[in-house]
């Protein structure tokens, strides 16, 4: 082009609109795992081009459906052990409610091989003992033993004769305790404190529980107490009718247990501070009158950190540990609420420290106690969590 005449070079503006905001990703930081599946957090900001300059913006200035993820799956290494389950034994009742246990050992991943559980202490554990429930049990009808004869049957009203006489001797004690008020609770009718038993958290230190005469075939109640403190329960008198399938389980957290021959003056220890008494019946007007106490726990069943929540609503903040007491205690939170009712537990702020020091024996651990699954929550993940009975675990790991 040399004989042609060159042109002058010019510039133009094409668009004077700035580049609409977008997101921005930094790269991901430290792995929260040392081994096996963890979380890497890289930060995700809005950004602005604003005469050359990169201008951070209000997050719903981007486009919501685009956001890259916070958290991304990474992996260091495969970890050199792990915790391994035999399967779960059979239901340990032919009928009705049960638990089953499975055995648990560290497994190294080069042998494959156990060795020492100490080598799996940092990681989280799954469950070894849970509910499970083996059907129905037979009813009256069609299990007579050999030999038995029909017998003519009696008209209802001798049913309710022995419920008013139950009612009668035990009046004005029947009634959930924490619902009565100073003075004693003579203004709720006894046929109102009948419906009020079944469903109900009772909180006093001592009383009784009348759970004859409901009208739902399960009747369940919760006893609570303060940490450091056991139940004790005395059935005063009981009309279940075994034959039927009539039965009374007692449920805690160190005990299970379920009975309905000679229960009239058995006595049945909680070993910690909650008690669930669930009463099956069949017949109408059948059922059993308890008398609860407390005392001061026999063994020591708790950390000096844990805490316990009785609803219906509160606060769960991760407890402080002085330097000296964080070696190996894990800090707990047990919450109980009336056998009706449900727990959600929403994560407000989750703060496990910096990110160089999320590793992965740092962790959140929440607890279903009717189905005993687990949930684990890292780093700073915010989670709502809702459980399917009345009692839930947290347990705040490092």
């Amino acid at each position: 082009c040399q004989p042609v005449p060159k042109p002058e070079s010019r510039v133009e503006v094409c668009d004077l609109n700035p580049c609409p905001p977008r997101w921005k990703v930094t790269p991901a930081g430290p792995c929260s795992s040392s081994c096996g599946l963890g979380l890497a957090v890289q930060l995700v900001t809005c950004v602005q081009i604003l005469h050359g300059q990169e201008v951070l913006q209000e997050e719903h200035l981007c486009p919501v459906a685009e956001k890259p993820l916070t958290s991304v799956p990474c992996v260091i290494r495969t970890c050199s052990y792990e915790w391994s389950f035999s399967e779960w034994s059979e239901c340990s009742t032919s009928c009705g409610n049960g638990i089953q246990t499975r055995q648990d050992f560290c497994l190294s991943s080069l042998t494959h091989k156990p060795v020492n559980p100490l080598f799996c202490r940092r990681f989280p554990k799954a469950v070894v003992v849970r509910g499970c429930s083996a059907g129905p049990c037979p009813e009256q009808e069609g299990t007579l033993s050999p030999g038995a004869q029909l017998q003519p049957v009696t008209p209802a009203t001798h049913l309710t004769t022995a419920a008013a006489a139950t009612e009668h001797r035990h009046k004005g004690l029947d009634v959930p305790l924490e619902q009565t008020k100073p003075g004693g609770g003579e203004g709720i009718t006894a046929k109102r404190s009948f419906l009020c038993v079944c469903g109900n958290l009772f909180l006093n230190a001592t009383g009784i529980i009348n759970m004859t005469g409901a009208e739902s075939r399960d009747c369940t109640v919760a006893i609570g107490r303060p940490l450091r403190e056991e139940i004790s329960v005395t059935i005063l008198e009981s009309s279940l009718n075994c034959t039927a399938g009539e039965v009374l389980l007692f449920s805690g957290r160190m005990m299970w247990r379920t009975g309905c021959r000679k229960l009239p003056l058995s006595l049945i220890n909680s070993r910690t501070n909650t008690l669930i008494v669930k009463q099956r019946v069949v017949l109408p007007g059948n059922g059993v009158i308890l008398q609860y106490n407390s005392r001061t726990a026999i063994k020591k069943y708790y950390q000096d950190c844990d805490q316990q929540l009785f609803g219906p609503q509160g606060e769960i903040v991760n407890p402080v540990q002085l330097p000296e007491e964080r070696q190996g205690v894990v800090c707990r939170t047990f919450i109980t609420v009336a056998p009706r009712q449900r727990i959600s537990i929403r994560a407000l702020s989750t703060d496990l420290g910096p990110e160089s020091n999320q590793t992965h024996f740092n962790y959140i651990l929440v607890r279903d106690v009717s189905t005993m699954k687990t949930v684990v929550f890292r780093g700073k993940q915010q989670f709502l969590w809702q459980s399917t009975g009345s009692q839930a675990e947290i347990e705040f790991h490092e």
